[in-house]
């Protein structure tokens, strides 16, 4: 065999090794791949019948005004998520940030249960006054719904 075709066979092998090892790393992070939704987007993936129950996500909105309900333990606490057009109920068992208020931007991690209650396994919330999730911020001046922190309203 030339030197000339043991090279490209030595490349060849070379390639194929770097497309498999690539593929392995794309495969594995499938698994981990976690999709952001708002609930007006999770409603409309609900009725076409596109949102896998068994595969966690991301839900993300505005905690709205009243509705979040603590038990007498303060640890299990159920509230609604918004993004001003669709509404969806959280249950989170555990201990939310300090920086959770009402009225505020949250990201909250979990499964979607048959009864439409969004179960979270974590939850987000900003850490000041001028910081929402890209996210959340990004959902809600696609909706004209924007709020800057000059608290004009924004597209």
């Amino acid at each position: 065999m030339k030197p000339k075709h043991r090279r490209l066979g030595f490349v060849a092998a070379g390639v194929l090794l770097l497309a498999a090892a690539a593929g392995l790393v794309l495969y594995a992070m499938n698994d981990t791949l976690v999709f952001f939704y708002t609930p007006s987007e999770v409603q409309q993936k609900l009725q076409a019948k596109q949102l896998d129950l068994d595969r966690p996500f991301r839900l993300g909105g505005l905690v709205e005004t009243g509705s979040v309900e603590r038990d007498a333990t303060g640890v299990q606490v159920r509230f609604r998520v918004t993004d001003t057009v669709e509404e969806m109920t959280v249950a989170y068992h555990g201990i939310l940030p300090d920086l959770f208020r009402e009225g505020q931007g949250v990201v909250a991690e979990g499964r979607l249960g048959a009864d439409g209650v969004f179960t979270a396994t974590e939850v987000l919330a900003k850490h000041d006054e001028n910081y929402m999730p890209p996210e959340v911020a990004a959902a809600l001046k696609k909706q004209g719904r924007w709020q800057g922190s000059d608290g004009e309203a924004s597209q």
